[in-house]
């Protein structure tokens, strides 16, 4: 089904239709599991199905919540920074790769440790060859 298609539906239409088609996945889980299926793809036009309809009911509230909700977040924006993300200062970065490098250090020498108390315990007991 389209997206055309579905916009054209009503929320009601499109809710049913999504339960509808979910039912349909289910039950061609359980037969994909126990048989092989006549046509398997069904099940990825089924999963792709249902991801365009509530793609487009998720349009819909959010046009619904934007038309009302415009102002307020025009007012939150104008009130407070932009954060960006993606943006890290350099001494962020040097932290981030020194604690990486403590984390490889430290579990570098904890196997270390544990490899020495091997060798140890097997010199004790006689040799390589006896455990």
């Amino acid at each position: 089904m389209r997206a055309e298609e579905i916009r054209e539906l009503t929320d009601d239409e499109v809710r049913s239709r999504v339960a509808e088609l979910e039912e349909e996945r289910f039950r061609l889980r359980f037969r994909a599991a126990t048989e092989t299926l006549e046509d398997p793809l069904r099940l990825r036009v089924i999963r792709k199905d249902v991801a365009r309809m509530k793609t487009v009911l998720r349009e819909r509230e959010r046009e619904a919540a934007g038309a009302e909700g415009a102002t307020a977040a025009a007012k939150s924006r104008a009130s407070s920074p932009r954060k960006n993300r993606t943006t890290r200062t350099a001494a962020t970065k040097t932290a981030t790769r020194r604690a990486a490098s403590a984390r490889k250090t430290s579990a570098g020498k904890t196997s270390a440790r544990k490899t020495s108390a091997r060798k140890t315990k097997r010199s004790r007991a006689g040799g390589a060859g006896e455990r």
